[in-house]
């Protein structure tokens, strides 16, 4: 039980590492919240636009409401347009400029509200989905042949997560407000077999993740368990990245 009596709000609940977050959350004791632009059945659930400040606004006061206090916030959401995925030759630059601001636009917004409830609530707790390829290089070689690669716009808008995070720990220093980032390996989604079988051979044991191998870091940084963990990004990629 370790997020008794904490509410947390998962944006982007509804996706594929989001649902398996609330499940989780739910399971060691804490209240999940579910904001996403898709509706839901589950409990405690709310239609909510990451780039429209209305909607967040509306949100908070609808949050603020119903359970009185929100003790962390996880940013998983990820809009991107119809021509997200194309390989770099392929990419217009408005593509390019939209999905960047769309992804980043879905993690400062979000946040930027939250830092004001958390402002005045007096504590707050915000942990944001990133990527290794924020952190390192592409592996190209492990795409050939394949419809898939990895966007441009995935790795900047990634990267610039991570170094926000830091710049948000530091810049609110002394007010109690924790920012870190995970940034997971390839996550198990039906890629093609080559691809699975050549990424996994780039890691140490199990190759290809699932969501539930990332949900125990995600449980240990909204936990007080890393009350002292600020500013960080952990990388959870079965040594892909090495």
């Amino acid at each position: 039980m370790l997020l008794k009596n904490k509410v947390i709000v998962i944006f982007g609940g509804e996706g594929l590492l989001g649902k398996v977050f609330v499940d989780s959350i739910n399971e060691n004791g804490g209240t999940s919240i579910i904001a996403d632009i898709k509706n839901s059945s589950n409990t405690n659930s709310y239609v909510v636009d990451c780039l429209s400040s209305e909607s967040l606004e509306n949100f908070i006061s609808d949050v603020k409401k119903d359970f009185g206090k929100v003790d962390a916030i996880v940013n998983c959401s990820y809009p991107k347009n119809k021509n997200y995925g194309r390989k770099l030759p392929k990419v217009d630059f408005d593509d390019f400029i939209e999905n960047n601001r769309d992804h980043l636009g879905a993690f400062f917004l979000p946040v930027k509200k939250f830092i004001n409830f958390f402002l005045e609530q007096g504590y707050g707790n915000v942990v944001s989905i990133s990527s290794i390829y924020g952190t390192t290089a592409p592996k190209f070689s492990l795409y050939e042949n394949t419809d898939m690669t990895v966007p441009v716009e995935y790795i900047t808008s990634k990267a610039a997560i991570n170094q926000l995070t830091k710049y948000l720990a530091k810049f609110y220093k002394g007010k109690k407000i924790r920012f870190n980032s995970i940034s997971p390996g390839g996550i198990f989604d039906h890629q093609p077999s080559s691809f699975i079988e050549r990424y996994s051979a780039e890691c140490i044991d199990k190759g290809m993740l699932d969501p539930e191998d990332i949900a125990g870091t995600l449980i240990f940084l909204l936990s007080d368990l890393s009350r002292y963990i600020n500013g960080q990004n952990i990388i959870v990629d079965d040594g892909f990245s090495l």
